[in-house]
């Protein structure tokens, strides 16, 4: 007869060294991983599977994968009775003059304070960098006041203006210059090429991935706003998706809870940005190593 005690050894001595594989062959990272992409993923999924659901399906089962009838009535609704193509076209303007705009301007203010040498520079950075440290809340009554006062109230150049530039994108611009180095401008110096010539057709090219990270934060960014477009619009005519999708919530379009049509607006909303950061993910991962160095 074999002895207990042994066996329970010979039993945990198994157990180890099958947890030893595990951790070495990387499963157990992997599962971790999966997991924590499930818990991410998984309200997506059941906000689309929700904008197929009828109202009474969605309300009695809220979390349900599978909708017990498929319909597109959600998104009939959504596309042909109320005004979400208005707030997308207003979406997509803003955000795309954004997106160009902070490309331009953050990349000059970047571009100044990492080759120009000009009084107060210094300062002017820590004052960006404090900047970056304020809460958007807090600057929502001042912006308003700026707002009302230049007379572009409820306009697109209210919601674009103010935009325009962002303190982080000048600091990722500023690190990245500054992490080229300066023998690339000497050459252009010689042939005597003005600074924004130098900037403009050598360095600028240069920024390409650092520019593809801006322009999707930027995207990003302005596409889901909410807050400043409250204080700088009024008219429905101005509306965008973030506060089109907003009043939703409220019941604008009838009775009741309307999950579906809340959800389908939602999911078409979220296409747009998804499809920009699954094209661009790897650019993305590859300036941010880059933006840091130097």
């Amino acid at each position: 007869m074999s002895n207990p005690s042994m066996s329970a050894a010979r039993s945990g001595n198994h157990i180890r060294q099958w947890w030893k594989r595990l951790r070495n062959s990387g499963v157990l990272l992997y599962v971790v991983l999966i997991a924590i992409a499930a818990i991410y993923i998984m309200p997506f999924i059941i906000q689309v599977s929700t904008s197929f659901k009828t109202d009474a399906d969605a309300s009695m089962n809220p979390v349900s994968l599978v909708p017990q009838v498929w319909t597109t009535a959600a998104y009939s609704k959504l596309f042909l009775h109320s005004d979400f193509p208005l707030w997308f076209k207003n979406s997509l303007i803003v955000t795309l003059c954004v997106a160009v705009g902070r490309v331009f301007f953050d990349s000059l203010a970047g571009y100044a304070l990492a080759r120009l040498r000009f009084p107060g520079r210094n300062l002017i950075y820590l004052t960006l960098v404090a900047v970056m440290s304020v809460p958007g809340v807090a600057l929502m009554i001042p912006k308003f006041l700026v707002i009302k006062s230049l007379g572009i109230y409820d306009t697109y150049a209210g919601m674009i203006f103010p935009l325009l530039v962002d303190a982080g994108g000048v600091f990722i611009m500023k690190n990245f210059f500054e992490s080229i180095p300066r023998s690339v401008e000497e050459q252009a110096m010689v042939d005597r090429a003005g600074t924004f010539r130098i900037f403009w057709s050598i360095v600028l090219p240069m920024a390409r991935p650092s520019i593809i990270t801006i322009s999707i934060m930027s995207f990003q960014g302005s596409w889901n706003e909410l807050s400043h477009f409250i204080i700088s619009t009024q008219s429905s005519s101005m509306a965008t998706l973030t506060r089109g999708v907003a009043t939703l919530a409220s019941g604008q379009l009838g009775q009741g809870n309307q999950y579906p049509l809340k959800l389908a607006a939602a999911a078409v909303m979220t296409v747009p940005v998804a499809i920009l950061f699954f094209i661009f993910q790897k650019r993305i991962m590859n300036v941010t190593d880059g933006a840091v160095k130097g």
